[in-house]
């Protein structure tokens, strides 16, 4: 790109700055619908910083409109495992559909294997069986092996495709189709619930996912599949496994994943979530989370702690990295929302 040199004429500092971030957004691939360059624009440049091949989708839950987004086109058409993050979509469906019990405990013992493929779980040694706020908070691969169980293989593609997973989104040009192999046996059913296997998404399907997520637990607020949901993943954000996401001083509730296509090649990360989204303030599940391991000096400190304010979150956020792990996606994601206008809000002036 040939050096942009400062010339007598160029003496507006605004025009300087549109000139900046346009260089910048040219050289990251950065799109954003039209904004004031110190919004969500400026907070992917951040993140571009911290990794330049991130791939993130910012979407508006309302409307679904695309907010700003970086390497759109890869992630129209980069089609990976989703790894963990299939968790939140089936826990809620199936909850909601009355057909599993938040409230059954299962006992982890960190080690899992599936047709002989390791899956154990990544998360530190917890104090007793785990509920299905403890497990989402932690991404319990054993816990959610037997969630996965319990799904005949013929209903695995009817519970994900309300969600939008499946299909194309209609947010950029030539978009890929997510790839589903349906299961033949109870095992591959746990393979795919835990996203390494028999499914390939893209980021802007799994950004559309998590939108249909955000609306659904909006929709009903009250259920037990909405309060267990985003109690998990507010949890999750906060002090549990995608706990790095909450360094971004955002209130965010979300999911991290790592996966990969095979052994010997390598993983990549995800972070979906969105924000501002505070943790419910429901006593029961207050009282039976678990209290963090003392490895983590930060987790006491962000434990979070009964709310009376729950609220609506405005975006979702989903950030997919080719090379690297969920926790990496996290970071990337504590950067764009500690830039974002949700860190920043517009000033209000005093009444007279």
């Amino acid at each position: 790109m040939p050096l942009i040199r400062h010339t007598a004429s160029v003496r507006s500092s605004a025009l300087k700055l549109a000139l900046c971030w346009s260089l910048l957004a040219a050289q990251t691939s950065i799109h954003a619908a039209p904004a004031k360059p110190d919004t969500w624009l400026a907070a992917l440049a951040h993140a571009a910083r911290l990794n330049p091949d991130a791939r993130i989708v910012v979407l508006d839950i309302a409307s679904g409109r695309l907010l700003a987004s970086a390497h759109l086109p890869e992630s129209a058409r980069t089609l990976a495992a989703p790894g963990s993050t299939l968790k939140p979509l089936l826990l809620f469906s199936l909850v909601a559909s009355h057909r599993w019990d938040p409230d059954r405990r299962i006992v982890c013992s960190r080690r899992l294997t599936i047709d002989g493929r390791s899956l154990d779980c990544s998360h530190p040694a917890l104090p007793g069986p785990l509920n299905a706020t403890e497990a989402l908070t932690w991404s319990c691969n054993t816990y959610f092996a037997v969630l996965a169980a319990s799904i005949p293989p013929a209903q695995l593609r009817p519970l994900l495709a309300p969600t939008g997973l499946l299909t194309q989104t209609g947010l950029a040009p030539a978009e890929a189709t997510a790839l589903f192999r349906d299961p033949a046996t109870t095992s591959a059913v746990q393979l795919a619930a835990l996203g390494v296997d028999s499914i390939r998404v893209t980021p802007l399907e799994l950004a559309a996912a998590y939108r249909w997520l955000a609306l659904q637990i909006a929709d009903h607020p009250d259920s037990a599949a909405a309060q267990v949901v985003l109690s998990g993943l507010a949890d999750s954000a906060s002090f549990g496994i995608a706990g790095h996401a909450s360094l971004g001083g955002v209130p965010v509730a979300g999911k991290t994943g790592t996966a990969n296509l095979g052994p010997g090649t390598p993983s990549h990360g995800w972070f979906v979530g969105f924000a501002p989204a505070a943790r419910p303030p429901d006593a029961r599940s207050l009282e039976s989370s678990p209290t963090p391991p003392t490895l983590d000096p930060r987790s006491h400190t962000l434990t979070p702690k009964p709310q009376t304010l729950n609220p609506s979150p405005t975006v979702v956020l989903c950030i997919y990295l080719p090379s690297g792990h969920g926790s990496d996606a996290a970071r990337v994601a504590a950067n764009v929302l500690a830039h974002s206008p949700l860190a920043h809000p517009p000033l209000t002036k005093a009444r007279p």
